[in-house]
């Protein structure tokens, strides 16, 4: 049964552990290209690197291309009350929450397909 991670570290550290790491770099990838946010995380890289890096994309998103970050959400399906949950007083704050909210949703993707192919 799915169990959402409570926080960034430990969806990467579950991603791993179920060897699905790779998957949710590729869906990752795919869900940013859809929405026309060229973004190629390599598969190489290291779960800090990879949450620190889509911090910053979603931080420079949410500040310069604001209709894109929004797309964004909308493409990768991210639940529109947990958007509405947060605090938006603190951009980098918020830009960290966003990230896990992606992470998460994405997460979710992998997991119910390869749980249930």
């Amino acid at each position: 049964m799915f169990v959402a991670p409570v926080n960034t570290e430990s969806l990467l550290a579950q991603a791993q552990a179920e060897t699905l790491y790779l998957k949710l770099i590729e869906q990752i990838n795919k869900d940013f290209n859809l929405a026309n946010e060229g973004i190629d995380f390599p598969l190489s890289i290291s779960p800090d690197e990879l949450k620190i890096q889509l911090h910053e994309k979603i931080y420079r998103m949410i500040q310069y291309k604001f209709a894109e970050y929004l797309n964004l959400l909308y493409i990768i399906d991210v639940p529109e009350n947990e958007i509405k949950s947060l605090d938006g007083s603190d951009l980098v704050i918020l830009a960290e929450q966003v990230a896990f909210l992606i992470l998460k949703r994405e997460w979710q993707k992998v997991w119910f397909r390869n749980y249930y192919k």
